[in-house]
């Protein structure tokens, strides 16, 4: 089992199951949202429980997806592709060692020009 949390502790979660490898996404909306690019990993949503969501309030982002965040400090926590059986979990909001790796990229072709991609195999498809 893993846990996570926000930043101000008004959500925490915790995961049943395995972790999907990290993706680092690159797009314009995750880093308008972050500052930078969001790295992600990932679990089956019946993995995923809740131990406090106080906080937990979902943007709709696009109109095929919704991002999960602390209405109370800010913390980028989740995305969350509509009619998806799996929630993309933000790799640093784990509590400890994630078990995981980062796997790749995605929407490299949006990366900021302020950094290297690097680590991982580049990717360009979706989540």
């Amino acid at each position: 089992m893993k846990t996570g949390s926000c930043l101000c502790g008004a959500v925490s979660f915790e995961v049943h199951g395995d972790l999907r490898p990290v993706l680092a996404c690159h797009c314009i909306q995750c880093r308008k949202q972050t500052g930078n690019y969001m790295s992600a990993t990932a679990c089956a949503d019946i993995e995923l429980s809740f131990t406090k969501q106080d906080g937990l309030t979902w943007f709709r982002s696009s109109d095929i997806a919704q991002r999960g965040f602390c209405k109370a400090c800010g913390s980028v926590l989740f995305w969350k592709r509509d009619g998806s059986e799996d929630t993309s979990i933000c790799a640093g909001s784990i509590d400890g060692a994630t078990d995981t790796y980062l796997e790749g990229h995605i929407y490299c072709e949006s990366a900021g020009d302020y950094y290297a991609i690097t680590g991982g195999a580049y990717r360009t498809d979706e989540w």
